[in-house]
């Protein structure tokens, strides 16, 4: 096997309704002609040399890129974090944390780690037809080549689950965006996305639309894809972690080397303030709303208690941080200069 990291070493380099508020949400994920059309989206600006697209940093002996896939500002975080909650409650601890009410700007990040022998990829961000697609996303392969690589040299491609925002980047044009990659996914996850039940939902909804791109997307490269159940090993230094509701199978990943850890926990979070401080609020998109309460409290606790470094793919770019106990919830710590 060759050696994968560089010579040099890293570089471092008025309100809605909630009916209404559902829809639009929810549209985004119907058809690529409805997602580019969304006006809850602000176009973002032209990438820029003044636009970080990645942030790099050591774990052990591998190497931790964090890379921007997307930047939007759209309506929420209610009802996307506190559907069950009425939107002036979720609106108050915005206003509280001084943040704007009524808009927020998500994180989307993927997670490349290089091991010295391969290259992993967690999740592949929103592509053409995602939930932000061009011009405010589908940013990775750009954000790729910022940090150094090509869609060429990625060996695996690891999805934590199967919504559009994390394998809609798996096509380019018809055509694998990692012609070299095989790919892993939770063996619950592949079942359910690949079965005739999503399909029977609402055409409107994320359920459908996700298995409409599931069959586009994702199933081209069933013959390259292996299964891991939780706790299964992925290769030496990551294993998965179970932390299912928000899809039937969504998987976190523990990534370890030389006693150094980072928890690669996919969408156990949709804002970095209101999903930790009240994990009991439901999320728009879980589909299994109490069992994503049950996975929140469980991996806040693990990440808080055990001290983790976080790879969280929807909290604001680089998307990387620690866990601290707050009361009764729990508080996001953005990374600064933890890791070198």
């Amino acid at each position: 096997m060759h050696t994968l990291f560089p010579p040099s070493g890293p570089r471092r380099g008025p309100a809605l309704s909630r009916r209404h508020a559902l829809a639009a949400t929810l549209g985004l994920l119907a058809a690529p002609a409805v997602l580019r059309g969304v006006p809850a989206f602000a176009a973002a600006p032209e990438l820029g040399p003044a636009t970080p697209t990645f942030q790099r940093f050591r774990l052990g002996t591998f190497e931790v890129t964090s890379l921007l896939d997307a930047s939007a500002m759209i309506d929420g975080p209610w009802p996307i974090v506190g559907e069950n909650r009425p939107a002036t409650e979720v609106e108050a601890l915005m206003a509280a944390n001084l943040l704007p009410e009524k808009r927020f700007r998500p994180g989307f990040s993927p997670t490349l780690v290089n091991t010295g022998r391969e290259l992993v990829l967690f999740d592949a961000g929103n592509g053409a037809n995602g939930f932000v697609p061009p011009p405010a996303g589908g940013w990775l392969v750009k954000s790729l080549a910022s940090a150094g690589y090509t869609p060429e040299q990625v060996d695996v491609v690891v999805l934590t689950h199967a919504h559009p925002d994390h394998i809609g980047g798996l096509m380019s044009e018809g055509k694998p965006t990692f012609p070299k990659a095989r790919y892993v996914i939770g063996a619950t996850e592949f079942d359910f996305w690949k079965s005739d039940k999503p399909l029977a939902a609402p055409k409107e909804s994320n359920e459908y639309g996700s298995a409409v791109m599931f069959r586009s997307h994702f199933l081209p490269l069933a013959d390259r894809t292996s299964f891991v159940a939780a706790d299964g090993e992925v290769l030496p230094g990551i294993r998965a972690v179970k932390a299912h509701g928000h899809t039937p199978g969504h998987l976190a990943f523990h990534v370890e080397s030389e006693g150094k850890r980072l928890l690669v926990w996919g969408d156990c979070a949709h804002h970095e303030v209101a999903s930790l401080a009240r994990p009991d609020w439901h999320a728009l998109f879980d589909q299994d709303k109490e069992a994503g309460v049950a996975t929140r409290r469980k991996i806040y606790d693990m990440a808080a208690t055990d001290r983790l470094a976080v790879a969280a793919y929807h909290t604001s770019f680089p998307s990387i941080g620690y866990v601290e106990r707050r009361g009764e919830g729990y508080r996001w710590v953005p990374l600064t200069y933890q890791l070198g």
